[in-house]
């Protein structure tokens, strides 16, 4: 097996830039303590309860180190586990195992961790047609990465960058001057994207909806405003309900009827889950 698997490009080079930032010139620990011809065993184990995700992730970390490493799942990708499950085992070149661990178990458990944070979240809003999504609120050179991570936690990605789509914020409509003329100039400028407005007030909701955009989110709106803004809309939009989404607030904000809900805590503020290799022989 390959180090590519599945994964694009794009995050096989991020794995690439973590695997260098780790190793450098070379594992000054492993290398003067371990013969190069030694073999070793391991496995990969869950120490809480949670989501697991990433496990390709972490297969390509060792794999890109040494192509000869056999990498055996336990578990499947996106499943619950328990505290001490065995998640992967691990054979190979000790030398490989060795310094590729920290790399694999930080990806795996950072992964896993925004999975765990995720599926809460969508197992919150279930039975509701709301989706949750990310942002772009993602760690520096980790976006596909944290990306991904929604997927595997159930939830869906929203714009990938800045490219992809256009989201007028609060800020463009006050440089601009008015809903209105953003539109206008993002029409003209970006065409072809989908464009998506912010709106404070079910006013700028009103306005939004003349100017016929396809997406309006709503800001940091009450559960009221809310469920006006979805009697106005009338499908006209699809609208996406944010800020300051909270697992207490999310299935509130769901029953009003909105159709996305962004939660920005996914990747800003997931707990790293808790993974650990240990030493079979």
């Amino acid at each position: 097996m390959t180090a590519g698997n599945d994964l694009s490009r794009e995050i096989l080079a991020t794995i690439r830039t973590a695997l260098a930032e780790d190793v450098g010139p070379g594992d000054a620990t492993t290398n003067s303590i371990v013969p190069p011809d030694a073999d070793m065993r391991g496995q990969i184990i869950a120490k809480q309860e949670g989501v697991i995700a990433g496990l390709d992730v972490a297969q390509a970390v060792y794999l890109m180190g040494d192509a000869q490493v056999e990498f055996r799942r336990r578990v499947e990708e996106g499943s619950r586990v328990t505290n001490r499950q065995v998640l992967a085992l691990v054979s190979g070149r000790a030398r490989s195992l060795l310094t590729a661990e920290r790399t694999a178990l930080n990806l795996l458990g950072r992964i896993s961790g925004i999975a765990t944070l995720t599926r809460s979240f969508v197992e919150a809003v279930a039975g509701t047609k709301a989706v949750i999504l990310d942002t772009r609120k993602t760690a520096p050179g980790l976006r596909l990465i944290d990306k991904l991570a929604v997927r595997r936690g159930g939830a869906q990605n929203h714009r990938i960058g800045l490219y992809d789509m256009v989201l007028i914020k609060d800020n463009h409509i006050d440089f601009a001057g008015s809903i209105t003329t953003a539109i206008m100039r993002a029409r003209s400028g970006a065409a072809g994207l989908v464009i998506e407005v912010e709106a404070r007030t079910l006013d700028n909701v009103r306005e939004a909806l003349d100017c016929g955009v396809e997406r309006i989110l709503l800001d940091n709106m009450t559960l009221e405003s809310m469920a006006e803004a979805v009697r106005v809309t009338a499908g006209h939009a699809k609208l996406e309900a944010s800020g300051n989404v909270t697992l207490e607030t999310v299935r509130k904000i769901a029953e009003t009827g909105v159709d996305y809900i962004s939660v920005g805590a996914l990747t800003h503020s997931a707990k790293v889950f808790d993974v650990s290799f240990d030493y079979l022989g």
